[in-house]
């Protein structure tokens, strides 16, 4: 197999990692605060979460610093090697969720509120989940 498929397989695989990962984390918080989010609506949440982190990077109303921790976030997110082996059952995947929570905090507390509202690709009523979920309050 080629080392470029073999790269994209491997970033395709990230990302679906991801993708169980944040659904894992924000279920297990919706059901914590009490939400009552069905497994449906936190799908719908995972891709506008990942759209998120890239608005955020180009927003220039970020502050430089929160940009380039995205950056490095999103470069986290991709690589092979967590906090937590991806072996370990549930909390192996977990790391990644919970790294992007305390990364839409540290935007929230640098740029407001605002900057999430302004690059949120979703609906009125997913930006006040998430918001729920990452412990930001009610939207």
């Amino acid at each position: 197999m080629s080392s470029w498929l073999q790269a994209l397989l491997a970033v395709a695989g990230g990302l679906l990692v991801l993708w169980l990962a944040l659904i894992v984390v924000l279920l297990r918080q919706a059901r914590r605060v009490g939400d009552g989010l069905a497994l449906r609506e936190v799908l719908r949440l995972v891709p506008d979460v990942i759209r998120l982190l890239g608005r955020l990077v180009r927003d220039r109303a970020v502050p430089t610093r929160v940009r380039v921790l995205l950056v490095a976030l999103l470069g986290y997110l991709l690589m092979p090697v967590d906090l937590v082996p991806d072996f370990i059952p549930v909390i192996g995947y977990a790391d990644d969720a919970v790294v992007v929570v305390l990364a839409i905090r540290l935007v929230v507390r640098s740029a407001g509120v605002e900057a999430l509202e302004r690059s949120w690709p979703g609906s009125e009523q997913g930006l006040g989940a998430l918001l729920r979920l990452t412990g930001l309050g009610a939207h």
